[in-house]
């Protein structure tokens, strides 16, 4: 007979909700699902430190607990984990304030940051139904492309043999600060830390095209005033 998950042994709503999201990754596949990630491979893509064996048990966790419902083949948020949105984005907002500084290098993952990316592209003012974003980083010689077809985003690891409307190069840090909201667009391409390169018509709404984190308002920093000789 299977032993009974330890708890903390405490009659308060905290110590009752600790037991179920205090489990490593708990909050981080519940962060993804908020995001719109529904489906076990988009999830297991976003979180590539978590082995999919540890994933399906977390999911059926929160099965149970009644945070999702399995409709085919996605995970879908129910009315009980929907509502963890503010916990998380001020779990956010606290990180953010008095634990967030500089990366440390093993914490930058280019694969991972052009995954989420994709979903946050908004080619809706953009004309024709197909969208192609080559994404260069200057310190990492692996290559990716973007594809949005007809609203539909995907990450392309090798060439998808498509036109592309506009190339996007940045250092792997420099690319994290500007999703982040830490560096301003305009900022970062002034500075050399981002080019749009393609036809002006589209290189110029990339600010708008290029929506970043839903964190980023968390973590704008201002810039310092430049001062005028």
């Amino acid at each position: 007979m299977p032993e009974p998950t330890a708890g903390y042994g405490q009659y308060c709503p905290i110590s009752r909700a600790l037991e179920l999201l205090g489990e490593r990754w708990s909050l981080l596949i519940l962060r993804d699902l908020l995001l719109g990630s529904t489906r076990f491979n988009d999830l297991a893509r976003g979180l590539p430190g978590l082995s999919r064996s540890l994933l399906a048990k977390r999911l059926r966790q929160f099965e149970r607990a009644g945070l999702v419902e399995k409709a085919g083949v996605r995970y879908l948020l129910t009315e009980a984990g929907t509502d963890l949105e503010p916990v998380l984005f001020g779990l956010g907002e606290w990180g953010a304030k008095h634990t967030f500084g500089e990366p440390d290098p093993s914490e930058l993952d280019a694969d991972l940051l052009v995954w989420w990316m994709h979903t946050r592209l908004d080619t809706t003012a953009l004309p024709g139904f197909r969208h192609v974003f080559a994404v260069r980083f200057t310190d990492d010689v692996r290559r990716f492309w973007i594809v949005v077809d007809r609203g539909a985003p995907s990450v392309c690891t090798t060439d998808p043999g498509f036109e592309v409307d506009v190339t996007i190069t940045a250092d792997v840090a420099g690319l994290y600060q500007v999703w982040l909201g830490r560096m301003p667009i305009g900022h970062a391409v002034r500075s050399g830390r981002l080019d749009f390169a393609g036809p002006s018509a589209i290189t110029r709404r990339m600010p708008n095209v290029l929506r970043l984190s839903p964190i980023a308002p968390y973590l704008a920093v201002p810039l310092p005033v430049e001062v005028s000789a």
